[in-house]
């Protein structure tokens, strides 16, 4: 994206905040319902509580409280594993998508993404791994989930910062989900993992001192609540609940709950990730 097409995006959802209030669709609010769609294996974003089996998380959260902005909604939650998101959005089967899912470009064609979480590649090693640098893992195997942006950012850096180097290229190995990919770094099948900025200070609570994060994170990207191109009704009357949220505190709030303040948005943005 462009700066000038940034910036008229972001001015165009300032409009949209600072206009008449949007209109909830017609067919959602006499239903009184928002059908949403999870893929519950992204702790802190959504997963299953292991002591209650309840669906918990940052979007779970987010997503109840714009359901009580729009009128009291209830939310009719199903579960998909990573791969159907999209094909759920499309098919009608969920009104919207927030789920820890990327804004990128390539996803766009079909769909528009109101931006409200900074994230980023982060690499991570076991505790007791030498590496003291994310040089060090060129040449090594790095896991990461199949179905993100994240083999297209790791093959990125390796280009920029082991070849021209010398260093052999970092090996990518695929994993189904980020549960799938620290269970590989657990039984050795990878030498470091890459996940998203926002899971893994969760994962280091949950199992202190087993983790390591090696260097900052080696992209820069949002996390989108994710529309359909002819749903801008509701995309519209979304936003504005949402930067409602950040004005009052109550994102704020949210976000500080999951220890995840520090990839807190200013403003909702429509298709603002670079990549």
């Amino acid at each position: 994206m462009t700066r000038l097409s940034f910036s008229l995006a972001v001015a165009a959802l300032a409009a949209v905040t600072s206009a008449q209030a949007a209109e909830l669709p017609a067919e959602i609010k006499q239903a009184g319902t928002l059908k949403l769609t999870v893929n519950s294996t992204y702790a802190p974003m959504e997963y299953r509580d292991p002591a209650t089996n309840e669906l918990v998380g940052l979007d779970i959260d987010l997503a109840n409280e714009l359901a009580k902005r729009l009128g009291g909604l209830k939310i009719a939650w199903s579960e998909t594993p990573f791969a159907e998101l999209i094909p759920s959005l499309q098919t009608r089967r969920a009104d919207f998508i927030i789920s820890g899912i990327s804004d990128r470009a390539s996803r766009r064609e079909t769909a528009d993404f109101v931006d409200y979480l900074a994230t980023g590649p982060q690499f991570f090693v076991m505790a007791d791994n030498a590496a003291k640098d994310a040089t060090d893992l060129c040449g090594k195997k790095v896991g990461t989930t199949r179905s993100t942006s994240f083999p297209v950012e790791i093959e990125k850096w390796s280009k920029q910062n082991c070849e021209p180097a010398g260093k052999p290229a970092i090996q990518y190995v695929p994993g189904e989900n980020s549960i799938d990919v620290r269970n590989q770094l657990k039984q050795g099948r990878i030498d470091a993992a890459v996940q998203g900025s926002e899971t893994l200070p969760y994962a280091q609570s949950q199992e202190p001192g087993k983790y390591r994060i090696v260097g900052d994170a080696f992209a820069k990207g949002y996390q989108g609540i994710m529309f359909r191109k002819d749903d801008a009704a509701l995309r519209e009357v979304v936003t504005e609940k949402l930067a409602a949220m950040i004005a009052d505190g109550a994102y704020k709030a949210i976000l500080d709950k999951w220890g995840l303040g520090a990839n807190a948005v200013a403003q909702p943005m429509m298709n603002a990730a670079p990549q």
